[in-house]
């Protein structure tokens, strides 16, 4: 094992600088007033959980999954995602009524990456589940909320996607006969390797006709017109009726008014076991992975509830990513002083404070490079000897 340096992180891990966690602080609240505006109530989980029921409840991958030994040699593990422990709260307390839960979170979740990956293994997310609702009219409310979110948090080009998890399911076990067979085409499509899908599919030993219908699939992404499409290449009936489900979702969708964020796209596929229904995902221009996603599934049950849900989670990281021209607003005002006029001084910064405004207070004498750090305020004022100049 190799000697770390001094400065050197886990694998993964990221710091967060003053300027960073501002901008951050400033798009997290502005998301989490929208999510509250809609009825939906913040709650807290552990940031360890059992192995066995939320590490074995959620779909990350084993290998990813943060492990440590509690005294009584139990293992747990860094929460992976949010969803799962939120159904784990959901199952065990919240669900005693049958009624809807609106739950909102904004949490880090901890994912193992491998050393080539490059990507962080401590990130935070900010979303919602809407439990114990099965309308698709919570689809679209939920979809509607992520656009109203992202809207609020300052961006202005993006777009979701939406899907069914049913389609592409029905449709490769239709021509392929068993889920098995289309584990690749899967992964394929989570990829969005689309050149490695056409390769496999033209390399199987099927009909010219199955042929061509695994490849319509790729062209069945843009608006209300692809719904049509999608209902000539599927057969049964399962696949039929997520199509309606889409179909009416749509409606959904433009009755929110929302519908020019909105595309179809019928290859999303996740590695989210758990999804069972409508899939969405969130994409702005400059970032090239989805900022959010979500969906319809089902995990509650495996908590002992037989519950619906649907929600989405937003990659704070990727959003601040999409979010990099955008600039903070500098409202921060710094009083110098000399010792002679110190108590003047802290009585102006606390008459400052009172007022819900920005005010550092900085001995003169201790500061030697004056022009570069009066630079980081809006404003500064001087108070140095008998009088003071602004």
């Amino acid at each position: 094992m190799s000697r770390l340096f001094m400065f050197e992180k886990p694998l993964g891990m990221r710091d967060t600088l003053p300027e960073l966690y501002e901008k951050k602080h400033q798009v997290r609240t502005g998301v989490a007033d929208t999510l509250k505006l809609w009825g939906y109530q913040f709650i807290e989980t552990p940031t360890l959980e059992y192995y066995e029921t939320v590490g074995a409840a959620s779909a990350i991958a084993d290998q990813q999954l943060f492990k440590l030994l509690d005294k009584e040699g139990h293992t747990v593990v860094l929460r992976p995602d949010m969803t799962a422990p939120i159904a784990r709260v959901a199952a065990s307390k919240l669900l005693n009524e049958d009624l809807p839960v609106r739950l909102a979170y904004s949490a880090n979740v901890f994912r193992a990456q491998q050393r080539e990956g490059g990507r962080p293994a401590e990130f935070e997310q900010i979303g919602v589940e809407c439990l114990n609702e099965e309308t698709v009219s919570c689809d679209g409310e939920v979809i509607a909320l992520l656009i109203s979110s992202l809207k609020k948090a300052g961006l202005e080009q993006f777009q979701v996607s939406i899907g069914h998890v049913g389609f592409a399911n029905e449709l490769f076990v239709q021509i392929l006969g068993t889920n098995g067979r289309a584990t690749t085409l899967r992964k394929y499509l989570f990829e969005k390797n689309y050149v490695g899908y056409r390769e496999h599919v033209n390399s199987l030993p099927l009909s010219s006709i199955d042929k061509k219908r695994l490849l319509q699939l790729l062209e069945l992404r843009g608006g209300e017109e692809i719904i049509g499409l999608a209902l000539d290449i599927i057969e049964n009936d399962k696949g039929k009726q997520a199509i309606l489900e889409l179909k009416e979702l749509w409606e959904v969708i433009k009755d929110y008014g929302v519908a020019e964020y909105v595309k179809f796209d019928f290859t999303i596929v996740s590695h989210m076991s758990y999804y069972s229904g409508i899939l969405f995902e969130a994409y702005a221009g400059n970032v090239g992975f989805p900022i959010g996603n979500g969906g319809r599934y089902s995990l509650i049950e495996k908590f002992g509830k037989t519950a619906s849900a649907t929600g989405f989670a937003v990659r704070m990281d990727m959003l601040l990513e999409a979010l990099q021209g955008g600039q903070i607003e500098n409202t921060t005002h710094c009083i110098f002083f000399s010792q002679e006029r110190r108590k003047e001084a802290f009585e102006l910064a606390a008459s400052m404070h009172e007022q819900g405004q920005k005010a550092v207070l900085q001995d003169i004498t201790g500061v030697r490079n004056l022009d570069a750090f009066t630079k980081r305020f809006a404003e500064t004022t001087y108070l140095i000897g008998g009088r003071a100049n602004e």
